[in-house]
């Protein structure tokens, strides 16, 4: 149970509900945002005193069933009850490191896409791996050491290379809001490891954005259903994303394509024949 961010966590559901929200009249005009402590005790049938201990991080490890109407009271989607459970001890985490290496039938399936770039990506957006499109799209990820491969870094800290910031894409700042969402997420999966505990310190320290992002303590992120990159050679390409869980290594595999006889079709065609070694000639 992590009682400290689990109280954090807490408060940050409650502060961004208003009473009408929750069928409560709105009464006197309140000194601080969302419901009162007290309000959430009696929605979830709990008494003040014990909320109250929890979002100071004092209190003993509550049941499914308080837990349950604690997230009924504070309106928590599915994915936002689940990681108040884990926060809370109540289900199961993942023990010790998050796994980095992709199973050889993805790797396989990589290379028999060659009209979509496709790449895999760890709990912690490190890639993994990925096929040449991806890197002709994106940027040659074989010529970067293993830790300048992970999109949490290129988004908030940018890049050592003159090209546009995560590779010129037009959901910049809802990807930044993305991966503070899901590096939320993988920190209450994997509580002692220390590529995650690492990661997380180094961007809360370098970025004032991931720090800001990260006092919001959202956890529940809207699926990204297209994405244009403007590339520096072949221009403006939209294309449809769609990202696989891989759940028995918590990877993921994301995909890029598009239509055919859509411009971006053509794009993703133009780049497969000009291969990764001319876009880096022209980056």
């Amino acid at each position: 149970m992590d009682r400290q961010e689990l109280g954090a966590f807490l408060r940050s559901r409650r502060e961004r509900l208003r009473p009408e929200d929750v069928g409560l009249p709105s009464g006197s005009r309140r000194r601080t945002p969302g419901l009162r402590r007290e309000e959430v005790a009696v929605l979830a049938h709990i008494s003040t005193e014990y909320y109250v201990r929890l979002e100071q991080g004092r209190a003993p490890r509550p049941s499914g069933e308080v837990l349950a109407g604690i997230a009924g009271a504070l309106r928590l989607t599915d994915a936002e009850s689940d990681h108040l459970h884990i926060l809370a001890g109540t289900a199961p985490t993942r023990s010790g490191t998050h796994r980095r290496d992709v199973r050889p039938s993805i790797l396989a399936l990589l290379e028999r896409l060659p009209q979509t770039a496709a790449f895999v990506t760890s709990a912690v957006f490190e890639v993994l791996a990925w096929n040449d499109l991806a890197a002709a799209l994106m940027e040659d990820f074989a010529q970067l050491e293993p830790q300048d491969r992970n999109l949490a870094r290129r988004a908030f800290l940018g890049s050592v290379r003159a090209d546009p910031p995560l590779y010129g894409v037009s959901d910049a700042a809802e990807f930044r809001h993305h991966v503070v969402m899901d590096l939320r997420s993988a920190l209450a999966r994997y509580p002692a490891d220390p590529a995650v505990i690492n990661l997380v310190g180094e961007l809360r320290d370098a970025s004032s954005d991931f720090a800001r992002l990260w006092e919001r303590h959202d956890v529940q992120a809207a699926p990204t259903l297209t994405k244009t990159f403007h590339h520096p050679v072949v221009g403006k390409i939209t294309v449809d994303c769609d990202s696989l869980t891989l759940t028995d290594r918590d990877q993921r595999l994301v995909l890029y394509s598009a239509p055919p006889g859509s411009p971006g079709a053509e794009a993703l065609a133009l780049l497969n024949v000009l291969g990764t070694e001319h876009v880096n000639a022209h980056r």
